[in-house]
């Protein structure tokens, strides 16, 4: 997956504004108590962080 396929996904999901918040102030321990933009910076792959996203906020399957 790429990183704009990645915020593509997050703003449909969760609006834009929301998803620049989550991006940027959220931290998620399933990512090393990382924010999103701390783990895409230090190399994890979008769809593995699309993944820890869609367990923390308990998105339904077809939407993954």
């Amino acid at each position: 997956m790429r990183i704009t396929v990645f915020r593509r996904l997050m703003a449909e999901e969760f609006g834009a504004g929301r998803a620049a918040v989550l991006t940027s102030d959220h931290v998620f321990s399933g990512l090393g108590g990382r924010t999103i933009e701390q783990a895409l910076g230090s190399g994890i792959p979008p769809k593995q962080i699309w993944r820890e996203v869609c367990a923390a906020f308990d998105i339904p399957p077809e939407r993954r």
